[in-house]
């Protein structure tokens, strides 16, 4: 899936998949550099790459995967030095690059994309193209912020980058379920509610509050308009990706609302963070990963009821997690997200499986 047109792809099959693996790279580090966050002896070229699990996530891997689909979906070659940037910032990250080496070329990733974007928006101008485009260019300004130790607004800003983008894909599907115009206005100015939310945490802590509000008034929206709510009852690929859709607004919305509420908790920011981060936008990956995966390696990926494995883990886990970061208990919280790195690993055999299915029934149905 892709809310931008494609022309083609303009890069040969082959030369994506490298940048789809120095992705899974920067997957992998950031996984491990968490699970060390959460108590697990995991082990890492440098103990300090710990403190950069965040940028690995949300900069490295996602940005080099949003990147590596935009820029096919554009069709234009120099769209993909957005990927090559972002995961290549990645890699210096592993390599323990200081970070006013590695974050600058995330930065330069996030500002091709956002050229990329731009592209696109001109040949189709529109709402949702306009939201891909700025969430680009948060994409962008989010490493800078970290690297100038603005962690509240670097990690408002790649949240932001990820709601934003997905916002942006669904609005533009909403096509079969058109938003009324009051609908569409409310949705404007709930994105502006969450640039203003975003431009405070740069200046006082009292952002985030903000912040957590215009994500509640945005999943309340999405749950609200996004045609998932009657595809839910068809059956097949289309039944799971509606679940996938709206249990990620349900963590949407308890993100939000753990930021906005800030309720007692010793781990509060790691239940807020990762309801937004793993609950939002994971189940997002996984509903949407059977239509964007074939478009950019050219693989088909049939439906098998095991897609919903890595789901119901992801689900659980993060129940674990996030209970456990609220009533302080450590172990909850580590099981949790170890539980959250099973999900991935589940989700990728369950891809790759399915990948091998789908060649499997292609050759079948070739002509000898």
């Amino acid at each position: 899936m892709s809310a931008l047109p494609s022309s083609g792809g303009g890069l040969a099959v082959g030369w994506r998949v490298p940048l789809l693996v120095i992705g899974m790279l920067s997957l992998l580090a950031g996984v491990a550099a968490g699970l060390l966050r959460a108590g697990w002896g995991v082990p890492l070229p440098d103990a300090a790459l710990a403190a950069q699990h965040g940028p690995l996530m949300a900069a490295a891997f996602f940005g080099t995967v949003i990147g590596l689909e935009r820029a096919v979906a554009l069709g234009r070659r120099w769209a993909f030095l957005s990927p090559l940037a972002a995961g290549a910032g990645g890699l210096l990250l592993i390599a323990g690059a200081p970070p006013f080496v590695a974050l600058p070329l995330l930065a330069v990733g996030g500002g091709l994309l956002t050229a990329a974007t731009l592209v696109a928006a001109a040949r189709q101008p529109a709402l949702h193209t306009r939201i891909l485009a700025l969430a680009a260019a948060l994409a962008a300004l989010a490493p800078l912020a970290w690297l100038l130790a603005a962690r509240d607004a670097a990690i408002a800003g790649w949240a932001a980058f990820l709601v934003l983008t997905i916002a942006g894909e669904r609005l533009e599907l909403s096509r079969f379920l058109p938003p009324s115009p009051r609908a569409r206005a409310v949705f404007v100015g709930i994105v502006g509610a969450l640039l203003l939310a975003l431009a405070a945490t740069a200046a006082n802590a009292a952002g985030l509050r903000l912040f957590g509000g215009a994500l509640v008034a945005l999943a309340v929206w999405l749950l609200r308009q996004d045609i998932a709510r009657r595809t839910v009852r068809q059956q097949g690929l289309t039944r799971f990706i509606a679940v996938c859709l709206l249990s990620g607004y349900f963590w949407l919305l308890a993100g939000g609302l753990l930021l906005a509420l800030q309720p007692p908790g010793p781990l509060l920011m790691d239940a807020a963070l990762h309801a937004v981060f793993v609950g939002f936008v994971l189940a997002m990956v996984f509903g949407h990963a059977p239509i964007i995966f074939p478009a950019i390696v050219r693989v088909s990926l049939p439906y098998r009821p095991r897609f919903y494995l890595p789901l119901a883990v992801l689900h659980a886990s993060l129940l674990l997690r996030v209970a456990g970061d609220l009533a302080g208990l450590p172990d909850w919280r580590a099981w949790g997200a170890a539980g959250n790195a099973l999900c991935l690993i589940l989700f990728i055999a369950t891809m790759v499986a399915a990948a091998l299915a789908g060649r499997a029934e292609a050759q079948r149905k070739t002509p000898a």
